[in-house]
């Protein structure tokens, strides 16, 4: 056997193995600027503020930060943005090399707000911006943000502010200087100009450049973001008890574990501190490898670090956060909320928030690793079809290429991928099949040759193109971060160029972190070199964003910018959100894998990313037939519906098994169908006001402490609320209904209301997932099945009136033509209903306008007013009708039948 191919072939069975090995990937003690940093102590650090050279703008105050141990001089730029938001930059003067500065994460430059100079002394300066007050203390640094008079966040309240500057290295003892792998100074960590680990080596030209900061978040009960990690929604604090802080460096972990701080495959360096009165966000623009560590005063085994924030009030309940991260400049930003909806919309709005997908995205797909060739796809689709199963997609990993090679077909397996294409959009379905970053370096590969004659790879730290190895063997990386190269990886995705394609394929980024088998922590050297001559250590987290970018682009410009792309990435970073949606990787066919799926989505809403979903079954083992079914139940309740599994394992498609589990799967798929309608409309509300699409219950009930933990229930949008059931052989699960005495909750399949006072316990059995309309909501639902969801558009819509105490409901509907951007062009409807006083009403909400012959076919009242005998239509095209009303008592509710009357057409029904 070839030498390449045997190493090849051990690589690729050391990245399947059957559970992580956590040795592979480093701990902070292992990392040089992480151990270094979290050890910092106030007294080593003496950074001050020259408030004599003090710049003052409309919107920002600039002035120098003196490291005053180092006699290094900082510019320090506090500036005022809109809507109660700060941005604090932090940059060397005069930098022996630039520094980088994170493009691509935010969306667009941010819109600047008026700044106001308060006070101003040799000790401090006080500013203001609308309701908002900023202190900045001189000596030592330090500044305090207040939300009106509440004093909200402080940073380096603690003193561990840190900027490394760079900086030649000393001379050796013989005389010369050496940037490179010469020993250190006897004061120095010897990690800060080269480090190992394992067996590789890590040459740092520029020498230390670490940066930190701590927060303190005063009053605070709980810190929530920094996704991508497969742990509980609250953050923990990992300054006791020998915890690694949370680590923030995208990475491809096979099979990762559970209820740890490591990395994994994204990267959102956002927080928000929650106390039951007020929320604060805060956002590093960072995308070097990065480290937190996180207090809660709220655990007993930790001691309180905070010391006089203000002189004389001692802050009983607070968060600690100690940022550090390896390199590039402060770009921070403080959301002052002072909600948490307010917060996460501050954010959303700086980072930008998703577009509305296309329909069919929001729907089931099916997946696996892989599809053996054409005859099988074409086999599962039609036994979709045969046992009544919804599906929108089928998709196809790697080895659909002809050899690993992307952007290709294999010629014997997939030999008329076109046709194969058809078959599927005859049936209302699409497509997608996977690009990843890794190119197979083989002679006579269209794609190696042109990005190795025109210079588009990566370079290794020689500045020779840097080879790695993948799924392919030995591959090269294109390199994102050239304008050139993304204009090129774009143009490949036109239907000429990826050859066999249509406009109904869509894309699959995988390994995109980037993933390299045998590279340090199986992913690209820190000293490879990308456009700009910026190290990989400097944009390693965006590496992705930028890939996906790329994708986006490519879609966009094949359709000639009509049709809205659907891109799934694995890798992200701040500001993924308006190009991909995003899956939590590697799962296992586990429960602990199942219940985990509920908290890391909740966690990436909250970092702006809703279009989350995870694999459904597991994508390692064989799930049995209780956690399939419970693994259905559950994903329907999260954005990205998908089923995928790993080459080793058993196939798994639905209708393999018995007619029993074919029932319950069956029920799960048409649940998420009859609700499509509600996601999509919350989608294009997310655009539109960046409110996630999915909440965790503290986010509409902030100040009830009960909440404040519970990660295993969800909201999707305000209306619904679900507990998936996470457990093995349960017969009841705990439910926690929020909201008080005077909020009802009602059951979906018998209507069964539920006041919010806390936890009750539910039986369930396995045709059982407790799901509850609340009280006061109207809920558009398209009720008849079909085979996908492209066959759906016509079809009528069934208004689901939740009544709340004071006999009222109220509810919105969005419909435009589900795949272009024509929405944007006011090609669309945006509806209200109302239910108040016995009538039923619809308005538009706005003047765009889309045709659409969707009608009403059913109205549910739950929990009616008693006495009704009957109904009456008016509306403007049907004038006034007369309606059949039912009343069933078992389920307390009434339903009148076929108002008839078109979505477009404003309408009153009155209950008599």
């Amino acid at each position: 056997m070839d030498t390449s191919i045997r190493l090849l072939l051990v690589l690729c069975l050391l990245h399947a193995a059957r559970a992580v090995d956590q040795s592979n990937f480093k701990t902070c003690d292992q990392s040089s600027f992480c151990r270094r940093l979290r050890a910092t102590k106030p007294e080593e650090r003496s950074y001050e503020l020259n408030l004599s050279n003090l710049q003052i703008s409309d919107n920002a105050v600039e002035i120098e930060l003196l490291n005053k141990i180092d006699d290094v001089s900082l510019k320090f730029v506090l500036t005022a943005l809109a809507d109660n938001t700060f941005r604090v930059f932090v940059d060397e003067i005069k930098p022996l090399y630039p520094r980088y500065q994170v493009e691509g994460s935010l969306n667009g430059e941010p819109q600047v707000a008026r700044l106001e100079l308060l006070d101003r002394n040799n000790e401090e300066i006080v500013v203001k911006s609308g309701e908002n007050k900023v202190i900045i203390k001189a000596a030592p640094f330090k500044i305090e943000f207040y939300s009106g008079a509440k004093l909200s966040a402080v940073l380096n309240g603690r003193g561990l502010f840190t900027f490394e500057h760079l900086r030649n290295k000393k001379p050796s003892g013989d005389g010369e200087t050496d940037l490179g792998d010469q020993a250190p100074q006897e004061s120095e960590d010897p990690g800060m100009w080269s480090e190992n680990f394992k067996s590789h080596h890590d040459r740092k030209p520029r020498g230390p450049e670490a940066i930190g900061f701590d927060f303190t978040f005063p009053e605070a009960h709980r810190a929530y973001g920094l996704p991508e990690h497969a742990d509980r929604m609250a953050l923990r604090t990992t300054t006791s008890g020998g915890s690694n802080p949370y680590r923030l460096y995208n990475l491809d972990v096979f099979e990762y574990e559970l209820d740890v701080t490591m990395a994994i495959y994204g990267a959102v360096p956002v927080l928000y501190a929650h106390s039951p009165s007020h929320t604060v966000g805060v956002f590093w623009n960072n995308a070097a490898e990065m480290w937190v560590d996180i207090t809660n005063s709220k655990d007993g085994n930790v001691v309180s670090s905070l010391v006089s924030l203000v002189s004389g009030q001692k802050q009983e309940m607070h968060v600690d956060a100690h940022f550090m991260s390896e390199s590039g400049v402060v770009d921070l930003f403080v959301f002052l909320g002072p909600t948490m909806q307010k917060a996460v919309q501050q954010y959303t709005k700086l980072t930008g928030s998703a577009p509305i997908p296309q329909y069919f995205s929001l729907a089931y797909h099916q997946s696996r690793w892989n599809y053996n060739d054409e005859d099988d796809v074409r086999t599962v689709v039609e036994k979709f079809d045969e046992h009544n199963f919804p599906l929108d997609v089928m998709w196809l990993d790697i080895e659909y290429t002809d050899g690993k090679k992307y952007f290709t077909w294999d010629p014997i397996k997939f030999k008329h991928p076109e046709t194969m294409q058809l078959n599927l959009t005859a049936t209302g379905r699409k497509l997608v099949v996977i690009i990843d970053p890794h190119i197979k370096r083989e002679g006579g590969y269209f794609l190696h040759e042109e990005s190795l004659s025109n210079d588009y790879y990566v370079k290794n730290k020689d500045k020779n193109v840097y080879e790695g190895w993948c799924w392919p063997g030995s591959s090269s990386y294109l390199d994102f971060f050239d304008p050139k190269v993304r204009e090129y990886y774009s143009g490949l995705y036109a239907l000429d160029k990826f050859v066999g394609t249509t406009k109904d394929v869509y894309i699959w980024n995988d390994m995109n972190e980037p993933s390299v088998f045998n590279g340090p922590e199986v992913t690209m050297p820190k000293d490879c070199l990308h456009y700009g001559d910026w190290e990989h250590r400097h944009v390693h987290n965006v590496y992705g964003l930028y890939h996906t970018v790329g994708t986006f682009e490519g879609l966009l410009k094949r359709s000639g910018n009509k049709l809205r792309p659907f891109v799934l990435t694995r890798a992200h970073f701040a500001g993924s959100q308006r190009y991909t949606a995003v899956w939590t990787g590697d799962n296992a066919a586990e429960w602990s894998h199942l219940a985990y799926s509920i908290p890391m989505c909740l966690s990436e809403a909250l970092g702006g990313i809703s279009f989350c979903g995870a694999d459904v079954g597991g994508f390692f083992k064989n799930p049995d037939e209780e956690l399939l079914q419970r693994w259905y139940q559950t994903g329907a309740w999260l954005p990205f519906y998908r089923a995928h599994a790993h080459i080793d394992t058993k196939r798994r498609e639905p209708y393999l098994y018995n007619s029993d589990v074919q029932n319950r799967i069956r029920n799960a798929l048409r649940q998420r169908y009859a609700h499509l309608p509600v996601w999509y409309t919350l989608f294009h509300e997310h655009e539109e006001t960046g409110e996630p699409v999915i909440r965790p219950l503290v986010y509409h009930y902030p100040s009830d402490l009960n909440v404040f933990d519970i990660d295993n229930q969800l909201l999707v949008g305000s209306s619904i609320m679900v507990r998936p059931v996470t457990e093995s052989r349960a017969s009841s699960v705990s439910v926690y209904f929020p909201g008080g005495p005077n909020e009802i909750w009602y059951d979906v399949e018998d209507f069964k209301p539920f006041r919010g006072t806390g936890s009750i316990n539910i039986p369930v059995s396995m045709d059982k997932v407790p799901v509850y309309y609340r009280g006061g909501s109207i809920i558009p639902r398209k009720d008849r099945p079909r085979r996908a969801s492209t066959l759906t558009h016509d079809d009528p819509f069934t208004l689901y009136v939740a009544l709340d105490d004071n006999k009222s409901a109220k509810g919105t509907l969005y419909i435009d033509d589900n795949e272009s951007y024509d929405y944007k062009n006011n090609l669309y409807i945006y509806i209200k209903f109302t239910y108040k006083d016995g009538v039923l009403s619809s308005s538009l909400i706005d003047d765009a306008r889309f045709s659409t012959s969707a009608w009403i076919e059913r109205v549910v009242i739950i929990n009616p007013p008693s006495g009704i005998k009957h109904a009456t239509l008016k509306s403007k095209k049907l004038g006034t009708t007369k309606l059949q009303t039912t009343y069933d008592g078992e389920n307390r509710s009434l339903t009148i039948r076929k108002p008839g009357v078109s979505v477009m057409d404003p309408f009153t029904i009155t209950l008599q």
